[in-house]
């Protein structure tokens, strides 16, 4: 039986952020998820409520893993080497904008500076890709 399935199965496997590889490419959504952050903290620095303030935590725990698709989306599916040639610094800018949604950013912070450095990164990397679709 394995034979016969590695006989005829599927000799290349393609993947794509979504089920069909659409070609549609925007840092707008993981901003969105970005901003959801920085609001989920500034509501948690106003409430005591304990039960509130894990809800928050949860939530904005899965925002950034969310950020953090969309990010790794744009940078291994839409920028091609011509861009990163073309901007030399955008590898080391996701790279900073990964972990500003990671442990050592959002994730493991509820202060909202901390969600605003996360905006301004990929205030950064939008500005780049918009320049990019323009060429």
């Amino acid at each position: 039986m394995r034979l016969l399935s590695r006989v005829l199965g599927p000799r290349l496997e393609a993947t794509a952020h979504c089920d069909l590889p659409c070609g549609v490419y925007d840092p707008a959504q993981a901003r969105i998820e970005a901003e959801s952050i920085k609001a989920i903290q500034e509501k948690y620095q106003a409430n005591e409520d304990p039960e509130f303030r894990q809800r928050a935590i949860i939530i904005k725990e899965q925002r950034a893993e969310l950020v953090k698709h969309h990010l790794w989306v744009l940078w291994t599916d839409y920028f091609k080497a011509p861009h990163f040639e073309k901007y030399p610094q955008l590898h080391d800018l996701f790279n900073k904008a990964t972990k500003a949604a990671g442990a050592s950013g959002v994730k493991g912070s509820m202060d909202p500076a901390k969600g605003q450095e996360l905006l301004d990164l990929i205030a950064q990397i939008d500005k780049i890709f918009w320049e990019t679709k323009q060429a």
